[in-house]
């Protein structure tokens, strides 16, 4: 499993992660608070990782290496 996410798109996804986590956590406030939010995980955890599944079955890579 070699990386092929290049740096920006690995901080991209690592920021819009956190931000759509934060919204179940009520940090909008609570008429803001969904459980869809929980969907920031995949992001984050790509980003972290530096390894997008979809990226593979499609053939993109995004990083210079």
């Amino acid at each position: 499993m070699s990386r092929n996410e290049g740096t920006l798109d690995r901080l991209i996804r690592v920021v819009a992660g956190l931000v759509l986590i934060a919204s179940p956590l009520g940090l909008y406030g609570p008429e803001y608070a969904s459980v869809w939010g929980w969907i920031g995980i995949l992001p984050l955890v790509t980003g972290i990782v530096g390894w997008c599944p979809g990226y593979s079955l499609i053939g993109v890579k995004t990083c210079a290496s």
